[in-house]
């Protein structure tokens, strides 16, 4: 492989120069509370990551969606078009905590020296923040050696993206490879895959009768419900890495009245698209033979999110993280996990992706939310150095 790791320790060097400017600047977004469902938060953070953008170059677009704030999209040109083998990097994190306005003030950002606290410090600020000083010290070596760089930073990750995902979707679909920007792992594995998800919505109807009176007239759809319940859930185990949990049941409206309605919401997470088609047949063909005669049930899919499924090209990257890493002195490794993210609609496009290129971090989502403040120069340089090795790399042909 022709890499270009002979970058690796210069950029460690200049990371490591620039780690007390990035933990002031770390410090000033984790201040700004940016729950998904605050938009001017949001938007707060955006415009400073709009700001870090044009200072190293970037023409800077920002998208507003509604009741969401603003996806933020920046583009570089390379100096090595698509046509001679330049390939065009997407480089994806997203603005967005799930934590509630009030946050940042009640639980300001701090350092021990060894970690960082605050809210969204590791999940994805600290990422987002990497990816933006990796690019900065990588174009400041003179480095233009790939068609384009694309920063994606998306304000509704949190809630499962769903007014940003035509967006990712858009992007991706012309990009050559995707280096996604939550943190590592707790013990430093970068993600290689994430399982896919699929909500679905079942109604079950059934006929009404007094419950005293004449209950043969009845079909109780509470009691269809409830078979179906025990066999969806028996789906588990027989796929791997499969999971169906059935999350929510209503039924019926009084306790004297044969129950004429039953609803359920379950939802399916996959590894692979195989199983996720397996589980949504499984779903049908169940609901489609109910235990009490006289019901029947209507299956909506409300949603899905795809599966990032560990392939080919993905290896590709992870190989050449590997090889970084061990120029720097310390294992590279990837897991997978059953967490979505936007890279899942990345890879959805067919897109090779390597997530967790953040520093590592830990207990995301709760107030001891934390960031390895001692791994930001090797995870920063790690990720600057890969998006140079994949500057002129086709994951999905370069085996």
């Amino acid at each position: 492989m022709s890499l270009r790791t002979d970058l690796a320790h210069p950029l460690r060097r200049a990371a490591v120069e620039s780690l007390p400017g990035y933990l002031s600047e770390l410090a000033g977004l984790v201040a700004l509370d940016s729950g998904s469902d605050d938009p001017d938060g949001v938007n707060a953070v955006a415009s400073r990551v709009t700001h870090l953008l044009r200072r190293q170059g970037f023409a800077v677009e920002r998208v507003p969606l509604d009741g969401r704030g603003d996806a933020v999209i920046g583009r570089l040109a390379g100096r090595t078009p698509r046509s001679r083998g330049g390939r065009r990097i997407l480089l994806a994190g997203h603005l967005d905590t799930v934590f509630d306005r009030g946050t940042a003030a009640a639980r300001p950002f701090s350092t021990d020296g060894k970690r960082a606290y605050g809210p969204g410090v590791s999940d994805d600020k600290g990422g987002l923040l990497a990816g933006l000083t990796a690019t900065e010290l990588l174009l400041g070596t003179g480095f233009r050696d790939f068609a384009e760089l694309v920063f994606l930073a998306t304000p509704d990750e949190e809630a499962g993206s769903p007014m940003s995902r035509p967006v990712t979707e858009a992007l991706a679909g012309t990009a050559d490879l995707a280096l996604a920007l939550e943190c590592a792992r707790e013990n430093g594995d970068l993600v290689i895959a994430r399982k896919g998800v699929a909500d679905f919505h079942v109604r079950i109807t059934g006929r009404a009768a007094h419950a005293g009176i004449e209950p043969e007239r009845g079909a109780n759809a509470a009691l269809a419900a409830a078979n179906l319940v025990l066999e969806l859930q028996a789906l588990n185990g027989r796929r791997q890495g499969v999971t169906v949990n059935v999350g929510t049941i209503r039924a019926g409206t009084r306790t004297n009245i044969v129950s004429a309605e039953a609803c359920l919401e379950l939802e399916v997470r996959s590894p692979t698209r195989d199983g996720m088609e397996w589980a949504a047949k499984s779903i049908h063909e169940h609901a489609g033979h109910l235990a009490v005669e006289g019901t029947a049930a209507v299956v909506t899919q409300l949603d899905d999110c795809p599966v990032m499924e560990d392939g080919p090209g993905a290896r590709v990257l992870l190989a050449r993280a590997r090889a970084i890493g061990a120029r720097l002195g310390f294992a590279v490794d990837a897991a997978a996990t059953g967490g979505v993210g936007d890279a899942n609609f990345i890879a959805g496009q067919g897109v090779p992706v390597l997530d967790g290129l953040g520093p590592i971090g830990g207990a995301d989502h709760t107030p001891g939310e934390w960031l390895d403040v001692t791994s930001v120069p090797d995870r920063v340089a790690l990720l600057a150095t890969l998006i140079a090795t994949c500057g002129t790399l086709d994951a999905r042909k370069d085996l």
